[in-house]
C-alpha cells in the first residue's frame, strides 16, 4: 500500500519572514547559547569537547566506518537497480540546470577551500606519522599517505551526499513534500514528522549547517590572509581576517539575495575555471608526464587498498590515528551532509537516480583525485628527493602550504593571487549556498522566500564566524560539529532504509496501476473484438436476409 502524505502547514509570517516558529526560534535559541559558551568557557569547552572526541572515536568510530561503508553500497544499489531509470520530480520533469552548471554547483558546495587546503597538508601529515607503515621504505609510505587522502577526500564523502541529496530530492520533487530533512523520514515516522520529531531533525540540521560554514569561513580566512601576506604584505593578524569575514559575508549576501540561479550558479562556474587554470599551469609548468602517471598509479593502488583501508579500524594496534584523521573525516563529511544534500537536493530536479548517483558519487571524487595526485603527490615525489621545504611549510602553517608550494614554479605571484581567488570564492561560494539551505529549513521547506529572509542567513553565518574568531572557540566548535556527527550517521541509516521504502512502495504502486492500465487495454480490446465479431455476424445475418427477401420478391 503506497504511503499516502498529509501536508500540514507548519510555516507562518513572523517580522516578515516565513517560518517554522519552532524551528527559528529553536535553532536561534541554541545558537546564541553555544556562541555565548564557547567563548565564555573556551578552555573548558576545548577541554570537554576533547574528551567526547575521544570517547565517540574510541567507541563509535566503528559505527563511522560501518556506516560510510554502507553508503556506498546502497547507492550503487539505487543507481545500477530497479530504482535507477526513475527520474527526479517524475517522468516528464527537465534538469534546471546544464550539465557543466549543476557539476560546478554541487562540486563547489561539496568541497570548498578544503580542496585546497588539505590536498598538499594530509599526504605531508601521513608520511610523517604513517598509520600502518613506520619503518618501512619511504616511497611505500608516501605512496599509503596518497592512498589514505584519497580515502579521506574521495567516494566516501560523496556517497554520504549522495545518501541525503538523492532523499530529499526524491520526497519533495516525487512526493510534493517540503525540502526539509524530516521529509526523507516520512515513510518511517508517517505524519509524526510535522510534529516534535520533524522539527527536532531540522533544529539539528541548522545547527550543523550553520556552525560547520562558521567554522569553514573562520579557518578559511587565515588561508586567504596567509596568501594575501605572501603575494601583497599584507600583515596576517585577527583584524585583516575580520576585514576578510566581512568582504566574504557581503559577497555571499549579495550572491544569496541573486539566487540560486544567478548568484550561486555564476560563483560555482568561477570556481571550477580558475580551479581548471590553476591544475593546468601546475600540470604544464611542473613535472607533467609524473603527474599524469601517478595520478593512474594513485588510482590503482587505491581501488586495490580500498577494502582494506576502508575497513581498518585499528582494533589489533590500540593506537589512536585515526581520532585525528579518518573518523574526523567521517564527522566533518557526515556533519555537513545536511547542508550539501539539501543543496544538492535542491539544484537536481530532472536527473534520474542513475545519473544522479553516478555524476555525485564518481565524477567529483575523480577531480579531487587528480588535485591531489598533482599537489600531493608531487610534494611525495620532492620529498622522497630530498626536498623537506614543504615539510617545514606545513609543520609550521598548513595555511602557507599552497603558496609554498607555489613558489617552486614559474609565475608563481600569478598562481599565488589564483589560489587567493579560489580559496576566496569558494568560502562564498559555500556560504550563499548554506544560506539557501538554512532559509529552505528554516521556512518549512518552502523552494521560493523573500529575497531578504536569505540574506539573514548569509550574514548570519558570517556574524557567528567573526564572534568566534575575535572570542576564540573556532577550534571547540569544529570539534562539537564533527562530534555530531556520530548521531547523524544513524539518522542516515535510517533514511537510507525510509528511501528504499518510499521507492519501492511507490515502484509497487506504478506496478499495480501498470498492470490495471495492461488488464483495462485488455478488456477494452476483447471488447473491440468481440464489438467486431458481433456487427460481422450481424452484417452477414442482413445480407442473408437481404437474399432471402430478393429470392421471395423474384418468385
Amino acid at each position: 500500500m503506497s504511503v499516502k502524505v498529509t501536508r500540514k502547514e507548519k510555516s507562518s509570517k513572523f517580522l516578515g519572514l516565513v517560518v517554522n516558529k519552532t524551528v527559528f526560534f529553536g535553532a536561534t535559541l541554541i545558537l546564541i547559547a553555544s556562541v555565548v559558551f564557547t567563548l565564555i568557557f573556551e578552555k573548558e569547552a576545548d577541554y570537554y569537547f576533547g574528551i567526547a572526541q575521544s570517547y565517540v572515536s574510541a567507541h563509535g568510530g566503528w559505527i563511522y566506518t560501518l556506516s560510510a561503508n554502507l553508503f556506498i553500497i546502497f547507492c550503487l544499489y539505487m543507481a545500477l537497480g530497479k530504482f535507477g531509470n526513475i527520474r527526479i520530480g517524475g517522468k516528464s520533469a527537465k534538469p534546471e540546470f546544464s550539465v557543466w552548471a549543476w557539476f560546478a554547483m554541487l562540486f563547489s558546495a561539496g568541497i570548498g577551500n578544503g580542496l585546497v587546503l588539505f590536498s598538499i597538508a594530509d599526504p605531508v601529515r601521513d608520511f610523517l606519522n604513517p598509520p600502518r607503515l613506520a619503518g618501512q621504505e619511504p616511497a611505500i609510505i608516501a605512496q599509503e599517505a596518497i592512498n589514505f587522502s584519497f580515502l579521506h577526500h574521495g567516494i566516501h564523502g560523496w556517497a554520504i551526499y549522495s545518501v541525503v541529496g538523492l532523499s530529499l530530492a526524491y520526497f519533495t520533487f516525487n512526493r510534493k513534500m517540503p525540502l526539509t530533512l524530516r521529509s526523507a523520514f516520512y515513510p518511517l515516522l508517517g505524519n509524526r514528522i510535522y510534529g516534535w520529531m520533524g522539527d527536532v531533525i531540522d533544529i539539528m540540521a541548522v545547527i550543523t549547517t550553520l556552525f560547520g560554514l562558521a567554522t569553514t569561513i573562520g579557518f578559511g580566512v587565515g588561508q586567504i590572509n596567509s596568501g594575501l601576506t605572501h603575494v601583497f604584505g599584507v600583515p596576517s593578524s585577527l583584524f585583516y581576517q575580520i576585514l576578510i569575514i566581512v568582504a566574504v559575508t557581503l559577497a555571499a549576501t549579495i550572491s544569496a539575495f541573486s539566487g540560486v540561479d544567478k548568484g550561486v550558479q555564476m560563483l560555482s562556474k568561477l570556481n571550477v575555471r580558475v580551479a581548471s587554470a590553476i591544475f593546468l599551469l601546475v600540470l604544464i609548468l611542473g613535472p607533467t608526464t609524473f603527474i599524469l602517471k601517478s595520478y593512474i598509479q594513485n588510482i590503482g593502488s587505491y581501488l586495490t587498498n580500498f577494502v582494506d583501508m576502508a575497513t581498518w579500524t585499528e582494533a589489533l594496534r590500540g593506537t589512536d590515528w585515526q581520532k585525528t584523521r579518518t573518523i574526523m573525516y567521517w564527522g566533518w563529511w557526515i556533519s555537513w551532509s545536511p547542508f550539501v544534500g539539501t543543496f544538492i537536493a535542491r539544484i537536481s530536479k530532472g536527473r534520474t537516480i542513475k545519473e544522479f548517483i553516478l555524476c555525485v558519487l564518481i565524477l567529483p571524487a575523480l577531480v579531487t583525485f587528480l588535485w591531489f595526485s598533482a599537489f600531493g603527490g608531487t610534494t611525495m615525489r620532492d620529498i622522497l628527493m630530498g626536498d623537506t621545504a614543504m615539510i617545514a611549510a606545513v609543520n609550521d602553517n598548513i595555511s602557507t602550504a599552497l603558496y609554498v608550494f607555489f613558489e617552486k614554479f614559474p609565475f608563481h605571484m600569478l598562481l599565488k593571487v589564483l589560489g587567493v581567488v579560489l580559496i576566496g570564492s569558494f568560502i562564498i561560494t559555500s556560504a550563499d549556498s548554506g544560506a539557501l539551505v538554512v532559509d529552505s529549513i528554516i521556512s518549512g521547506g518552502k523552494l521560493k522566500t523573500p529575497r531578504f529572509q536569505r540574506v539573514i542567513w548569509a550574514m548570519a553565518t558570517g556574524v557567528i564566524a567573526a564572534v568566534l574568531m575575535y572570542g576564540g572557540g573556532l577550534n571547540a566548535l569544529q570539534t562539537a560539529v564533527t562530534i555530531s556527527g556520530l548521531p547523524f550517521a544513524i539518522l542516515l541509516i535510517m533514511m537510507c532504509f525510509s528511501l528504499f521504502t518510499g521507492m519501492k512502495e511507490d515502484h509497487e504502486k506504478e506496478e499495480r496501476e501498470q498492470k490495471l492500465l495492461e488488464k483495462e487495454t485488455y478488456r477494452k480490446n476483447i471488447l473491440q473484438l468481440v464489438n467486431k465479431e458481433r456487427e460481422a455476424r450481424n452484417l452477414v445475418a442482413t445480407e442473408l436476409k437481404e437474399e432471402k427477401s430478393t429470392l421471395t420478391d423474384n418468385k
